[in-house]
């Protein structure tokens, strides 16, 4: 059985700054070392991603998947789940981004991911890497937020 694991932070920057950031999929390789490549195969009515492929670097292997997109009547939220892979089994999560209750212009960011590689991994490893990549993902994705909505607040004024 797959587990999904959640992570949290705290980002000085609007939602819908963060919401263009993590639906701006063309863009991931810019700002995440691992992303080699990512194109957007299919677009919903809205013009959104609703389907990506992507090929990244993992445990020194290229890897290739393609996720599915959905995005419901929360317009902060962003699910996907696999479609396909060559080494992935599973890879179902989501983005789900709220204004602070605490913190004036910033966003508090839930992200969950529940993945499966399709080679047997023992469990403390895949906790450990699992735990890994979730933290230098949204470390890489705070980074990238934040320096667009400076961009775009200095263009503002």
């Amino acid at each position: 059985m797959v587990e999904f694991s959640t992570r949290r932070m705290l980002v000085n920057a609007s939602p819908s700054d963060c919401f263009d950031v993590v639906v701006d999929f063309e863009q991931y390789p810019q700002w995440a070392p691992d992303i080699k490549e990512a194109r957007v195969l299919r677009r919903d009515d809205s013009g959104a991603g609703g389907l990506v492929a992507f090929r990244a670097a993992a445990m020194g292997r290229s890897v290739t998947y393609t996720l599915k997109y959905f995005y419901g009547s929360n317009p902060l939220r962003v699910a996907w789940r696999l479609v396909e892979g060559d080494q992935v089994r599973h890879l179902d999560g989501e983005y789900e981004l709220a204004p602070s209750a605490d913190d004036e212009g910033k966003t508090l960011i839930t992200y969950s991911l529940a993945a499966e590689l399709a080679v047997a991994v023992p469990g403390f490893v895949k906790r450990r890497a699992e735990s890994r990549i979730m933290q230098a993902a949204l470390d890489q994705l705070r980074r990238r937020i934040e320096s667009v909505s400076a961009e775009r607040a200095q263009r503002r004024g």
